[in-house]
């Protein structure tokens, strides 16, 4: 592996799991442990943990945080009350997505943004030249803290003996600042694998001491591979994949995140209003294949001999035990049971239009 590649604080106590590393985004990174397959239905019945302190970690502070962020987001972000979040992005002017953000409010000066490995310098860049005359202090937390996500339907009673906060008074999508091992922590019931589960923030030493406490109440250690098949049966989008700075929120199926009934005016506004008077041209959907063959990322789709889309993501859904994968297609062959055809090395296969996400959670 390349020395160039970064490593996170918990890179040494994730090589003693004799993790399989492989490159992602600029660092080293586990993508198994004990196995993909295990690890993913680990967390759908158990409990299991992921490193993520690759994120960008970004904190604004000042009066100013909220008016800032309002003219680069289409999500109305004064709904929020201290301890809530919302998942939203950043867009160009052309609607498209920038990145894929969850900004989590703690206060009328206060803001944290947790956004994607790849895209941190690219986010912080367009943050920045946008402060103008915004009150604002941004600071890059990322090399300093630890990210660590525990998800699944158990997570609550393994990770609270470490947490001095009562975690089951913690909402979906809320957020706390609290102790954890004696550490100041930041704790957000979020997640990037459709289960319940929480992602603590923690400066290294404690993140360290967190990650050995936890694997010490037998929390299985999970690598990206689980995290891909996680979010994909849960219908999450990867940025880079599944959306980029050429789709709109609207495409991709993230209209519940664009309010167009905020008073702000925000970069991009004019294409999503004209999108929804007018209607999109393609749509993000779900397909599930006939058989076992895997739809995967770029392979074509066709309709009536014709190639219309592409594949954004596609793999075997080891809850579903079927090949599922997300896709742009015309809208007028985004209706649900509408057949397709997806190109597997030169030859067709049949796939159809299916319901998002393809697995829901009990739990949450």
């Amino acid at each position: 592996m390349a020395n160039s590649l970064l490593r996170t604080p918990l890179y040494d106590l994730i090589v003693e799991q004799k993790a399989k590393m492989t490159a992602f985004s600029g660092w080293e990174m586990p993508v198994q442990f004990t196995g993909l397959k295990l690890e993913h239905q680990t967390v759908r019945n158990e409990v299991g943990m992921f490193d993520i302190s690759h994120m960008a970690k970004f904190s604004l502070e000042g009066e100013g945080w909220l008016s800032l962020l309002q003219s680069l987001v289409p999500s109305d972000l004064s709904r929020l009350n201290p301890g809530q979040a919302q998942y939203t992005v950043l867009l160009n002017p052309d609607g498209g997505i920038i990145d894929d953000i969850i900004v989590y409010c703690q206060g009328p000066d206060k803001a944290v943004i947790i956004a994607n490995a790849a895209t941190k310098d690219k986010d912080k860049q367009w943050i920045l030249s946008h402060l103008g005359t915004h009150k604002v202090n941004f600071s890059d937390l990322s090399p300093e803290k630890v990210l660590l996500a525990v998800q699944g339907p158990q997570t609550v009673e393994k990770l609270q003996p470490f947490v001095e906060a009562d975690l089951t008074q913690l909402s979906f999508f809320g957020h706390i600042e609290t102790q954890v091992l004696g550490y100041p922590a930041f704790i957000a019931r979020t997640g990037y694998t459709g289960e319940d589960g929480f992602e603590v923030m923690i400066a290294s030493e404690g993140g360290q001491e967190l990650w050995r406490s936890l694997i010490e109440a037998n929390v299985s250690p999970c690598g990206l591979g689980a995290r891909d098949t996680l979010r994909l049966e849960a219908a999450m989008c990867l940025y880079g994949q599944d959306i980029d700075d050429r789709t709109t929120p609207l495409e991709a199926g993230l209209k519940w995140l664009v309010h167009l009934d905020k008073k702000e005016q925000f970069i991009g506004r004019e294409v999503l209003e004209k999108q929804a008077t007018e209607g999109v041209k393609r749509r993000l959907v779900g397909l599930q294949m006939e058989g076992r063959h895997i739809a995967r990322h770029d392979y074509p789709v066709a309709s009536g001999g014709k190639i219309v889309g592409e594949v954004t993501s596609g793999t075997i859904g080891p809850t579903l035990g079927k090949a599922i994968s997300l896709a742009y297609l015309p809208t007028e062959l985004s209706k649900k049971g509408t057949t397709v055809e997806v190109e597997i090395r030169g030859k067709l296969y049949p796939a159809k239009v299916v319901k998002k996400p393809f697995y829901r959670s009990e739990n949450r």
